[in-house]
């Protein structure tokens, strides 16, 4: 993001910043920069699908930090791309180069700098838990950011250069030199050592006029400007002092406005330095060079009476999306409530998919989960005519833009885009349910935080290509209910330092489609009102244990010391297990009523056997009776089980028996669940 070098440069010339203790203050905060450096400086999992247990614990400790320094942070994140698609060029470039990141991380086990698909999410959810305040913005959030701290009078903490630029009363906190870690004290007040930067040291260190930043910006080359050519007329390093520090384009580009007052002469002069472009060229070049001073021309800030008020934006009226934009959306969205590629979908019928690391000869994980995104544009494009979204995502190791068709069929036809939150809730249930081709009485025996998860799973099992194994499904399995439950404790974290398996490509496209699946059906129950719980991702899913798991199950690894004496998530596991194994072999079978009536006598299912156990229960005074009704629902019970996860009968048969002629193995065999493994 932002002026290129211009970081490097600022670091070659420490004297530029001042050192200062920072506390009792508010604070606004870049949050896709944040991110990103939390995430990549604290040397978490990049390739194995994530470790988001541990990026919620630190920025627990990150906003602890804070508080404990009388700090009142506001986050403020980037929402949709910009309508003008004025840095297309720029944001597709970047695009191609994860692309190649992605094979390179897959084929070489390195690692790229690339965000595990679900962080972001992680990222919102964490915060909103902490109750930290925040704002999605409707487009880029660096000027909207910029406006409010110039309002506010306060600094601004980012590492995006773009700020350098920008005249900020209260200064720059570069998240580099932001020692949050090291808390200090002096006196009764608690601070944060930092370095803060200020545009009038930058001029006075440099000698130019405050005024020509954004020309120096937008001549340096920024992600609005992108003039390659200007090399074949200018090289900026020919005007720098000798023995200047890299880089030296920049220290050439500076000393040359030394002899400038104002930005329209610096302009005049460059296109006499390019004087071999005719009439129509210049004006190109000229037009390009203004649009990317205009954009460190600050609107007055559209956030204020929202983190004060909750009250939320407008939408820009000059980029017509009001007319395109449901006015209900305005304050989930910038509540960061809907995911901000849904004003891509409205506004430019096109959306970015993110990269994963994947090896190129696979096809894209993001391709599983492509008929539930075609449900969401189907809410919000409705049935138009010949309206497709433009999605972008790799093919092999090219990047292309792939039509899709949105899906408007069933219960989507008769909901209507700009009052899709009035909807019934049912009805709103239905459309997730159907879309991911699961019921909700099928769901009905797991934990409310669970269903998502495992409706999900079960669309995964019927849809990742290719097909998961049992071992993938279980490895999976054991994660969602031990991740939680285990995460503190010490044979979780045992497992985890014991070994980091290599990179078994299969693994990590079959895990990669499942956490697709697990992200495009979150955004799509956010759309619909959230009819299913939203799972809390951090306690949910980690990708390293996850990759350990397949690796014991697959050596022969044992797993006793992971669950000892947790019943209660072997059985939970027993359920997720028996739940997705049921629904899959009612979506691979779902015999026609001529087959039924071929196959001859079936075994009654517990569903409808249940019941009628229980009416006797109920009706009948006889003690014997009782006894033996319960034994039965009881048997009935673990027979449901055993069919579910294929474990023999002679072994369950003799495991009941020694547990009750021994209540000592009773005692030591508490995760009777593990067994299935």
């Amino acid at each position: 993001m932002g002026v290129q070098g211009l970081t490097t440069l600022l670091d070659n010339t420490p004297q530029i910043y001042r050192e200062v203790r920072f506390g009792r203050s508010r604070l606004l905060i870049d949050g896709c920069n944040l991110l990103h450096l939390l995430y990549f400086k604290s040397g978490l999992d990049q390739n194995r699908g994530g470790q988001y247990a541990a990026f919620e614990d630190l920025l627990e400790q990150f906003v602890a930090a804070l508080t404990d320094c009388s700090i009142a942070p506001y986050v403020v994140l980037d929402g949709g791309s910009d309508p003008t698609d004025k840095k297309l060029r720029t944001v597709t470039q970047r695009a191609e180069r994860r692309i190649q990141k992605a094979h390179q991380a897959a084929a070489g086990g390195t690692e790229e700098r690339l965000l595990p698909l679900l962080t972001k999410l992680v990222f919102r959810q964490t915060l909103a838990r902490l109750k930290v305040p925040v704002a999605q913005c409707y487009g880029e959030a660096d000027q909207e950011i910029a406006a409010l701290a110039i309002e506010w009078q306060c600094p601004v903490l980012s590492n995006d250069s773009d700020f350098f630029i920008f005249e900020l009363p209260g200064g720059l906190l570069p998240l580099t030199h932001f020692r949050w870690e090291a808390v200090e004290q002096s006196g009764s007040h608690r601070y944060i050592p930092c370095k803060s930067y200020n545009t009038s040291s930058f001029c006075i260190f440099f000698n130019i006029q405050r005024q020509l930043l954004p020309t120096f910006a937008a001549l340096a080359g920024n992600d609005y400007v992108k003039l390659q050519w200007m090399g074949k007329f200018i090289s900026w390093a020919e005007f720098a002092p000798a023995g200047s520090p890299a880089p030296r384009h920049l220290q050439g580009l500076l000393y040359w406005l030394k002899d400038f007052e104002k930005p329209h002469e610096a302009l005049k002069a460059v296109l006499e330095m390019m004087g071999e472009l005719n009439k129509q060229q210049k004006a190109e070049v000229l037009e390009s060079l203004t649009l990317g001073m205009d954009e460190y021309e600050l609107p007055p800030s559209s956030l204020k009476m929202f983190f004060i008020h909750g009250v939320a934006p407008a939408f820009p009226a000059e980029e017509e999306v009001a007319g395109h934009v449901p006015d209900w959306m305005r304050l989930p969205l910038t509540q960061a409530r809907l995911n901000g590629a849904i004003l891509d979908v409205l506004l430019l019928h096109r959306v970015r998919l993110g990269i994963l690391v994947d090896h190129g000869d696979m096809p894209s994980a993001q391709l599983t989960s492509r008929p539930l995104r075609q449900v969401m544009y189907g809410l919000l494009l409705g049935r138009r005519k010949h309206r497709v979204v433009e999605e972008r995502d790799r093919d092999g190791l090219q990047l292309k833009y792939i039509p899709v068709r949105p899906i408007v069929e069933g219960l989507i036809q008769q909901l209507a885009r700009s009052s899709l939150h009035e909807a019934e809730p049912s009805d709103r249930l239905q459309v997730l349910l159907e879309a991911l081709r699961v019921t909700q009485d099928s769901l009905s025996r797991l934990p409310p935080q669970l269903r998502l998860p495992v409706a999900v799973t079960c669309y995964w099992l019927r849809e990742a290509q290719p097909p998961p194994d049992e071992t993938l499904l279980k490895a999976l399995l054991l994660g969602l209910t031990y991740g939680d439950t285990q995460r503190h404790s010490a044979p979780s974290q045992t497992l985890q330092k014991l070994f980091k398996p290599k990179l078994d490509m299969d693994v990590v496209h079959a895990f990669n489609q499942w956490q697709a699946c697990l992200n495009d059906t979150i955004h799509l129950n956010q759309l619909l009102g959230c009819p299913l719980p939203e799972p809390q991702i951090a306690r949910l899913y980690k990708g390293t244990l996850v990759h350990q798991l397949v690796h014991m199950m697959r050596t022969g690894g044992r797993f006793k010391g992971l669950v000892k004496g947790d019943r209660s998530s072997a059985r939970l596991y027993q359920t997720m297990l028996s739940v997705v194994h049921q629904l899959h072999r009612q979506e691979m079978s779902a015999p026609t009523k001529t087959q039924k009536n071929e196959t001859g006598p079936q075994r009654q299912p517990l569903e409808d056997l249940t019941p009628n156990l229980k009416k006797l229960f109920f009706q009948c005074d006889d003690e014997e009776t009782v006894t033996e009704v319960k034994s039965a629902l009881r048997a009935q019970e673990d027979l449901y089980l055993e069919q579910m996860l294929s474990v023999p009968t002679r072994f369950r048969t003799k495991e009941r028996n020694n547990r009750c002629n021994n209540p000592e193995i009773s005692r030591k065999e508490e995760c009777r669940g593990w067994d299935v493994l």
